[in-house]
């Protein structure tokens, strides 16, 4: 399924950061951060206008966008949940961890639950190499996560998604 096609506002804005980026050296990260963080996601329909402002070839830029964990092509969830597939994270039970999040959250990896309310991402190094296995939710980091405490910390997080969509 195709996602929707960005709004004219949103093109406009694109428009706009193309131009204010073309012309900095080593300006694909630059420029695909700040689509991220004016739309939320790096949509598959400015990956052509990047490559040919910054003459680029799409492949190029759909690379970047896709190499970078950071970096998502379709809006998130409400709430955001990274576990580290780090080796150091993987040597203490990190895939166990992801899979179980997979169950408690009902949506896989790299996916977004139906009702919007969490997206499950696996990343690769949070940074807490030395209290592994480690997650993040939102921009909460957690260290020495348990199966038990996995389970704890996501029962809340429905609850947590929930409360943000009604302010």
């Amino acid at each position: 399924m195709k996602p929707n096609p960005l709004s004219a506002k949103d093109q406009a804005r694109v428009a706009e950061l193309i131009a204010a980026h073309r012309g900095q050296p080593g300006a694909l990260l630059p420029l695909l951060h700040a689509v991220q963080d004016a739309l939320g996601h790096v949509p598959d329909d400015v990956v052509p206008p990047i490559a040919r402002a910054l003459n680029l070839s799409r492949a190029e830029v759909h690379g970047v966008v896709t190499y970078y964990h950071f970096f998502r092509r379709a809006p998130a969830g409400r709430t955001v949940v990274q576990v580290c597939r780090a080796e150091s994270c993987q040597a203490c039970g990190a895939e166990a961890l992801l899979q179980q999040a997979e169950q408690l959250l009902g949506c896989g990896r790299h996916e977004t639950r139906a009702d919007g309310a969490v997206t499950l991402e696996p990343v690769y190094c949070l940074g807490l190499c030395a209290s592994s296995p480690a997650l993040q939710i939102d921009d909460r980091l957690h260290a020495r996560v348990t199966p038990q405490r996995l389970q704890a910390l996501l029962a809340e997080v429905p609850a947590a998604a929930d409360r943000e969509a009604v302010r």
